[in-house]
């Protein structure tokens, strides 16, 4: 392809109206965010439903979550870190270049898979301890972990090059991409789990299956006819550790936004149950399971509205189309906001009726009625956080996207540590919204100072 040539899906990122265009990228991408949520929360429905140990293994899933989302992470790293460069790239008709980014991707992918699998598995049950597994819930844990530590090449590649498609316009396509593993995983989950009867290792292996049909279609496209950049044979000259330095560069800060996830589940899990005692410990970790799935409902849809913009916002700002960016900024965070208003009401009318889906006990239907409550007291203001840090991100601001991540994160890690000392071990619920509400505040800030002077700086730019 030439580099002068400009694909017609590429031109809608310049051309095309653009309140139409976001909707066009945004739904897709925040239904492909729900349902790659389906991963582990139809894991959870499942496994929280198996005869007399339900709860129990509810609670050894929520333990081994943090290191999935770690290895989740990683892909984030690559895939958020590389598809902004292939779009800036697009958007100045460097196609060439745009096709190295996306090929040192796939290859520094694969290698960490490999790395990742090989660390994980050696290390895997200590860690299960030091992350808050009792000697009830490790069993579970474990299971569920070996197994899924097997699909960890087919989980960086599908998170990981989906967002190359993104990147290119291909909404509906990434959507499809993850709809195909999260179908396969709702099939197969009853299968294995209860017809076959292999538990909670019958759920994982239901999600190795899963993951591995998403990875095979992602990597089809790319390699396909119909997409402007695309992965070609790799070779030596196509990867670039110039490239791999600014990936990284670009990609920490939604690398540790995940991360710091991870850390915080792990601090949370270990505190419940220092604080919660053998009594109330696992009881409370199960709790918190159940709201952080509920949560995910929330932070996976506003997700996938800020970055499933951020291609508009990329391409634009690489085309010096200021006026556009400005635009686009606007109206993700009117979506944002409309969206984050509708789940605060929801939480609040019927949150019961989620919590059902795990579980029947009425304990933890009365536990996680308020655990919801309290995780979404600032919900609202969060929507502030999420559009400025990606907005930051989309434009190649990656060092003011950290800051203001891991500005949230330490604080929400902090509050988790300090309130129960004080309050109780219940009392580490309040510091999601403490953490919101401060991290809201920040981003906007920043926002106000730099997002405009940055702009500028960028048109004048010969």
């Amino acid at each position: 392809m030439s580099n002068n040539s400009q694909p017609q899906d590429a031109s809608r990122l310049a051309n095309a109206p653009l309140g139409r265009l976001m909707l066009q990228l945004a739904v897709p991408t925040v239904l492909a965010q729900i349902v790659n949520l389906l991963y582990n929360m139809v894991d959870r429905i499942y496994v929280g439903r198996i005869p007399e140990t339900g709860s129990i293994a509810l609670a050894g899933l929520g333990v081994s979550f943090p290191i999935i989302l770690l290895i989740s992470a990683f892909a984030a790293l690559v895939g958020q870190g590389g598809a902004p460069q292939a779009s800036i790239a697009m958007g100045q008709q460097d196609y060439k270049k745009a096709n190295r980014i996306l090929g040192t991707s796939t290859a520094f992918l694969i290698v960490l898979a490999a790395v990742l699998f090989a660390v994980f598995w050696v290390i895997r049950k200590p860690v299960l301890m030091m992350f808050g597994a009792s000697e009830a819930t490790l069993p579970y844990a474990d299971d569920y972990l070996k197994i899924y530590l097997l699909g960890t090449l087919s989980v960086q590649v599908s998170l990981g090059l989906n967002q190359f498609i993104s990147c290119q316009g291909f909404a509906k396509t990434s959507m499809i991409t993850v709809l195909i593993g999260a179908v396969t995983n709702i099939i197969l989950d009853p299968v294995f789990i209860f017809v076959l009867d292999m538990k909670v290792a019958g759920a994982a292996i239901a999600t190795v299956i899963a993951q591995f049909a998403s990875c095979a279609f992602a990597f089809c496209f790319l390699t396909g006819k119909k997409i402007p950049i695309k992965i070609t044979r790799l070779r030596k000259k196509t990867f670039s550790p110039l490239i791999v330095k600014k990936i990284i560069g670009l990609g920490i800060s939604p690398f540790l936004i995940l991360a710091t996830d991870s850390v915080i589940i792990i601090v949370l899990n270990t505190v419940l149950q220092k604080y919660g005692g053998p009594k109330e410990g696992d009881i409370l970790i199960t709790c918190a399971t159940i709201v952080q799935s509920y949560m995910m409902l929330i932070t996976g849809p506003m997700l996938g509205i800020s970055s499933g913009t951020q291609a508009i916002l990329s391409y634009n700002y690489g085309a010096r189309n200021i006026k556009r960016v400005k635009k686009a900024e606007k109206y993700v965070l009117i979506l944002c906001l409309c969206f984050t208003t509708l789940m605060f009401l929801l939480s609040r009318i019927v949150p019961e009726y989620f919590i059902r889906i795990f579980t029947k006990d009425a304990l933890q239907l009365q536990l996680c009625t308020w655990g919801i409550g309290v995780f979404t007291l600032m919900i609202i203001p969060l929507s502030f956080q999420y559009v400025f840090v990606d907005g930051f991100t989309a434009l190649g601001r990656s060092k003011t996207a950290l800051v203001l991540s891991l500005w949230r994160k330490g604080d929400y890690m902090l509050f988790t540590i300090v309130l129960p000392i004080f309050f109780g071990a219940k009392s580490a619920f309040y510091a999601q919204p403490l953490a919101d509400g401060i991290g809201a505040v920040m981003s906007t800030i920043a926002f106000l100072l730099i997002f405009r002077k940055h702009l500028e700086k960028r048109e004048a730019q010969p």
